[in-house]
C-alpha cells in the first residue's frame, strides 16, 4: 500500500476514533494533521489583487482552462486598464461585476470548455445534476463529460468569470464578475470562467446592491472604485501570503470525507453526500518561516 493511501486511512481512522465531534472539529482535526506539502502557494504571476471597499480581494487565475482570457486579463492589469474603473453591478444572491471601460479590443475566442486530457482530476463521489462527473483540478471546481472528452469550470460561489454581450460575443476581459450567491450552474459552458477568489469575498458581498435591472447601479449613484494589480508586480513584502489545500493528497480525501459524513448530534438525517460547490478547498494564511 502506497504512502498516500496509508495517510488517508490514518486520517480516517483518527476521525472514527475521536468520538462525537462537530463537523468543524473534524475538519480542524484533518487540517491539523496536514503536512506542509499538502498546501501550495498560488503563483504570483497568475494571481490578481483587486483593491475595493477598503480592502484587498485575491483572485487565483486559471490559465489551464481559459488561457487566452487569462493572458488578456493579466495584460490589462499590468497596463493598469482596470484602475479607475468601478463596480457596476451588485445583484443580490448572484454576482458582483466590475470594469467595462472603453477597451478597443475584439472579443476573444470561446473558452467555455477544454479537453479532459492532462487534467489531474480529483473526483467527488456523489454525482451532479449538470454534468456526468464533477471534481477538483488544482483547487478549482470542475465538471466533465468523459464521453465528449470535455471539462469546464463550474459557476460556484467565489468563482470569477468574464462578462460578455449576446452571442457570438465572448467578451475581451474588460468586464469581470464574481459569483456572490447561490451557484448559478446554468451559466456553465456559457461564459468563460477564469479563476477563483481566495480571500476577500466579504468585501464584495458587503457592497450596496444595485437598484436597476439585474442589480446594475443607477447612473447617478457613486460606484465603488477598484484597482487591479498582478501579485508578481507587487513588492514581495506587500503580497498577501496565502496557501490552498492541494486536491491530490490524502488530506484532501479526508477533508471531503469529513464534510460529507455529518454524524454529529445536530443532524437528525445526515445526508452522507456532498455537492461540487460545497467542496471548495480551504485557504489559509501561510505559516511563518521556521
Amino acid at each position: 500500500m502506497n504512502g498516500w493511501r496509508i495517510q488517508l486511512l490514518a486520517a480516517l481512522l483518527a476521525l472514527a476514533c475521536a468520538g462525537p465531534q462537530t463537523t468543524t472539529q473534524k475538519l480542524e482535526q484533518v487540517l491539523a494533521h496536514a503536512k506542509p506539502d499538502d498546501w501550495r502557494a498560488p503563483d504570483p504571476q497568475q494571481t490578481l489583487y483587486v483593491d475595493v471597499n477598503g480592502g484587498r480581494v485575491v483572485i487565483e487565475l486559471a490559465p489551464a482552462f481559459a488561457p487566452q482570457h487569462v493572458a488578456a486579463i493579466r495584460a490589462l492589469a499590468q497596463r493598469q486598464f482596470y484602475d479607475g474603473q468601478h463596480v457596476v453591478r451588485v445583484q443580490e444572491n448572484y454576482v458582483v461585476q466590475w470594469g467595462g471601460g472603453d477597451l478597443q479590443a475584439p472579443a476573444l475566442a470561446d473558452e467555455y470548455t477544454r479537453t479532459t486530457a492532462g487534467l489531474a482530476f480529483a473526483p467527488l463521489p456523489d454525482g451532479d445534476v449538470y454534468a456526468p462527473e464533477v471534481g477538483l483540478v488544482d483547487g478549482l471546481p470542475v465538471a466533465r463529460d468523459p464521453a465528449a472528452h470535455a471539462a469546464w469550470l463550474a459557476h460556484c460561489w467565489s468563482m470569477v468569470g468574464v462578462g460578455r454581450d449576446m452571442p457570438p460575443d465572448n467578451g475581451n476581459g474588460a468586464e469581470l464578475y464574481v459569483v456572490s450567491g447561490h451557484a448559478p450552474r446554468h451559466l456553465d459552458r456559457n461564459l468563460a470562467v477564469v479563476g477563483r477568489v481566495l480571500s476577500g469575498m466579504p468585501l464584495l458581498t458587503a457592497l450596496p446592491r444595485g437598484t436597476e435591472a439585474l442589480g446594475f447601479y443607477a447612473a447617478d449613484v457613486a460606484k465603488p472604485p477598484i484597482r487591479v494589480q498582478l501579485a508578481a508586480d507587487v513588492p514581495l513584502a506587500e503580497r498577501v501570503k496565502l496557501e490552498v489545500l492541494r486536491t491530490d493528497t490524502a488530506t484532501w480525501q479526508a477533508y471531503v470525507a469529513a464534510r460529507r459524513t455529518r454524524r454529529e448530534p445536530f443532524f437528525v438525517t445526515p445526508t452522507g453526500r456532498i455537492e461540487l460547490c460545497n467542496a471548495l478547498p480551504p485557504v489559509r494564511t501561510s505559516p511563518p518561516n521556521p
